[in-house]
């Protein structure tokens, strides 16, 4: 059981550094709204390079993650919260030539940030403290389901949310 109003304030108050690594607008600390859920973490980062317009956002924000959790002590519990923006809107730039979103686009942009995971994992795992993870969207997207296109609405594409739990080093 974890004391506290939320997930990152009860892991903060067993010890855990918590960093938020945000993406897109929510996480925009120019806004007021961009400061709330940043607020909640020990440290919070976002710049104009990991937003949802920079093609190469997924690089910026697995950079800056793992710059951070090379500079938490190694014996220390870590959360980190990554929220990519490469798979929100815009997505066409991730398929050259498209020219609108598509279930092709948010595969490329999946890809993208696919293709920056394993240096985040080699950086855990050089920590040298065992470690559980979890990955997972905040939300699905419409691709036409039913008519509809987009995440800010009540669907079951958007409520299905992908999940994987991995694991690094050597768990005791």
């Amino acid at each position: 059981m974890l004391d506290g109003d939320s997930l990152v304030s009860g892991l903060r108050g067993r010890g855990y550094h918590t960093i938020c690594i945000g993406g897109t607008g929510f996480f925009n600390p120019g806004t007021p709204l961009g400061r709330v859920l940043p607020g909640m973490f020990d440290e919070a980062h976002w710049e104009p390079s990991f937003g949802v317009t920079e093609p190469h956002s997924g690089q910026a924000q697995i950079e800056r993650a793992c710059a951070r959790i090379e500079a938490v002590a190694g014996d220390q519990p870590l959360l980190l919260f990554i929220n990519f923006s490469a798979t929100h809107p815009p997505t066409r730039f991730y398929r050259p030539g498209a020219t609108a979103e598509s279930v092709d686009t948010q595969r490329g942009a999946i890809a993208a940030v696919d293709r920056e995971l394993p240096r985040l994992f080699e950086t855990l795992e050089r920590r040298g403290r065992a470690g559980r993870g979890f990955l997972m969207s905040d939300h699905g997207t419409c691709f036409g389901e039913e008519g509809y296109t987009g995440h800010r609405l009540a669907h079951r594409v958007v409520w299905d949310v992908p999940y994987a739990e991995c694991q690094w080093g050597n768990p005791t």
